[in-house]
């Protein structure tokens, strides 16, 4: 989407305001013994008390409000009764929606309570890559160098990343141009970033994988290998300086 008019950016707001607070309480609200449905339907309700509605079941009939994925889950995990969170789980919450017909989307990953599996270092390294990604993006850069940058850092930090998942644009619609922001070097993408386009940016840090596989159930994602990936996610709109992170409220860098 590009930005045309000061309603566009209030409008962008609101729902990037619906879907930050909404991932934060959740990630409050997950505790151990509870369910990922559980988790969910709690979600659904902040969603609707903002009057969004959730992009995943609104744009491909997804049978939970938000994607929760757990451990060896990289990503779009089904909510489920029978998926109980437990002390030292590794979850990743993906939170997408749309109000007055517009659209954002924001994730996180994090260790529900104790580390006692040792994942907080992939957690923070994707976090921190994010941070350093996002703030080299401005209108004229190449996405390919963005992708260069998550890769480099995440093999300083002793990780790799996931390929075939990657950011997009976003604002009218939950997928828009750029279709791919993938994290690594990708030099067959010669796209810049647009200055006034809004996008969704992630990083997929990997403790062993490069790529993900169908789970078998038609919509989440696994590694094979039973390594370990953490996701973090913003929307922004782009500037000719620094970004302005619509998403901010989720406090994922706090």
């Amino acid at each position: 989407m590009s930005i045309s008019s000061q309603a566009d950016i209030e409008g962008l707001q609101r729902i990037s305001d619906a879907v930050a607070l909404t991932l934060k309480q959740m990630r409050e609200y997950a505790k151990p013994g509870m369910s990922t449905k559980e988790l969910d339907e709690f979600g659904g309700e902040i969603l609707k008390k903002f009057g969004a509605k959730s992009a995943p079941k609104l744009t491909y009939g997804f049978p939970g409000w938000s994607c929760i994925s757990l451990n060896d889950e990289i990503a779009h995990g089904v909510p489920s009764e029978k998926r109980i969170l437990k002390e030292g789980d590794l979850i990743n919450i993906d939170v997408s929606a749309e109000l007055d017909g517009y659209w954002s989307d924001n994730g996180g990953s994090f260790v529900l309570g104790k580390d006692i599996h040792k994942h907080k270092p992939l957690v923070e390294a994707s976090r921190n890559i994010l941070y350093k990604a996002i703030h080299q993006i401005k209108g004229g850069v190449k996405i390919a160098d963005i992708g260069l940058l998550i890769e480099t850092e995440a093999k300083k930090a002793g990780f790799k990343v996931i390929k075939n998942l990657v950011g997009h644009g976003v604002g009218r619609s939950l997928h828009e141009a750029p279709e791919e922001i993938p994290c690594f070097n990708d030099k067959n993408n010669k796209q810049r970033f647009k200055k006034d386009s809004v996008v969704a940016v992630e990083t997929f840090i990997s403790t062993k994988a490069n790529y993900a596989h169908d789970k078998g159930d038609g919509w989440t994602y696994i590694t094979k290998d039973g390594s370990y990936v953490a996701q973090h996610e913003h929307t922004i709109i782009i500037t000719d300086s620094k970004p302005i992170i619509l998403t901010e409220a989720n406090k994922i860098w706090d």
